[in-house]
């Protein structure tokens, strides 16, 4: 008879079940919501505060160019000397004072301008007002060398090479860092949705073992079909925890956005407003619509059909790992022999899919282990936006059932006898052993 269905009903309600299973649900994306909030509210003051910067400028060239933002309010000193406009900022309370001296040149007041302050200054307000400064004395520079500043901008040249294939589909380089970050983004996620749930699955095969229930389980059910049963309730028990974990943190940031007034899609740092800033020139948003178009470039049906199959398999392969592991030992402790062998592969295939798809994906290396089943899952899922052919994803998934059928089997072989074995650390040695029986 096959119980199969019984033992992922079983699996799945006695985690969904478990109160430190709903605990977790609800008390991850509270604390998770809640810590964003915390970020947003300190953000939120820290963008609010205004510093007020005095400008002594000795040379009578520079001061002009600096005009209040909505954070940085410009106090222009009139003729004094420089203690006592250090005198005059510290009895203020003023953020800092912007001392030029006065040279005769635009190169030498650029090597005699200093900040002076009581505590040290933000990155972001230095790298302003350099660049501002970089800007203008740049400008006096040319105009003082009698070089024509309209001609210069009129004679800069913009490259944009233009790529085509032999068949007539174009690319850009915008359109290899979105391939990029798709393909990152969906291995990285099968990445961390195996260690987190392989991990769930191995601690419930160990608990169940060490308890003594696995041998009741054990006299009416095939150790295939517990395994199985364990692997496909356990994932559908995460499934549900990943589904009410979005569902519950939309419906809280949406609560605490209207109820303490933090809007944490907005919360911006002085970058991020000076990159907003940035985007309303013509070049910036011509890059825009380059990202926009490179999207609609993806094979977006082919990377959800692809991203569904090798993410199931890839996960179901090493999640018989897991438990196959859980079966041939005691406690958590003496795990850490057996998961090392598991971990590297893993590991490897996120550096492949980082370091080589990105300059090469349709390399030598990329190509072979987008084959190998322990690695396939990630770096295949990284290379299908750049184009992979059809028949490589096929071989690639073929490959990757044919391995997860054959690990299922041998890791079967473990669990058979593993559950029942109590009180003895074992060795690779045993293990094959125990699949030879």
């Amino acid at each position: 008879m096959n119980h199969l269905p019984l033992i992922i009903k079983r699996e799945y309600l006695s985690k969904v079940k478990n109160k430190s299973f709903i605990i977790m649900t609800i008390l991850s994306p509270i604390i998770m919501i809640a810590f964003i909030s915390v970020v947003a509210y300190l953000s939120q003051l820290n963008n609010d505060k205004i510093r007020t910067i005095s400008i002594l400028d000795e040379s009578g060239k520079v001061a002009s160019i600096f005009d209040n933002t909505e954070n940085i309010t410009y106090n222009k000193l009139g003729d004094m000397t420089l203690e006592d406009a250090k005198t005059l900022v510290t009895e203020t309370s003023g953020y800092g004072l912007l001392y030029i001296q006065n040279n005769d040149t635009p190169k030498d007041i650029s090597k005699a301008i200093k900040f002076y302050s009581e505590e040290s200054p933000s990155l972001s307000t230095i790298s302003k007002l350099e660049r501002d400064l970089e800007k203008h004395l740049t400008l006096m520079n040319y105009r003082s060398s009698g070089i024509d500043i309209a001609q210069i901008e009129a004679s800069k040249i913009r490259v944009d090479i233009f790529q085509e294939n032999f068949v007539g589909e174009t690319s850009s380089k915008t359109d290899n860092i979105i391939k990029l970050i798709f393909g990152g983004a969906a291995g990285y996620l099968l990445f961390m949705f195996i260690i987190i749930y392989g991990n769930m699955i191995m601690r419930s095969v160990i608990e169940e073992k060490t308890s003594r229930i696995i041998e009741v389980i054990i006299s009416s059910v095939k150790p295939v079909q517990l395994m199985l049963g364990k692997i496909i309730g356990t994932s559908l028990a995460g499934l549900t925890q990943f589904a009410i974990w979005i569902i519950l943190g939309s419906i809280l940031i949406t609560v605490v956005s209207a109820i303490f007034g933090i809007d944490m899609y907005e919360m911006q740092s002085p970058q991020q407003a000076a990159l907003q800033q940035a985007m309303e020139t013509p070049e910036i948003n011509t890059k825009v619509q380059d990202i926009m178009q490179g999207f609609f470039n993806l094979p977006l049906t082919n990377l959800i059909i692809a991203f569904i199959f090798f993410f199931i398999g890839g996960y179901l392969l090493y999640s018989s790992l897991y438990a196959a592991i859980g079966a041939a030992v005691d406690n958590e402790t003496d795990t850490q022999q057996f998961m090392f062998p598991i971990i590297i592969p893993l590991i490897l295939a996120v550096y492949i899919g980082v370091f080589t798809v990105i300059e090469d994906p349709h390399g030598t290396i990329s190509t072979i282990f987008s084959f190998i089943p322990l690695t396939s899952p990630v770096v295949m899922l990284m290379r299908i936006p750049f184009s992979v052919p059809i028949w490589q994803q096929v071989v690639s998934l073929a490959l990757l059932i044919g391995t997860f059928v054959g690990t299922v089997w041998i890791a079967a072989k473990i669990y058979r006898v593993g559950i029942l074995m109590y009180g003895k650390k074992p060795t690779y040695k045993e293990l094959i052993k125990w699949i030879k029986y």
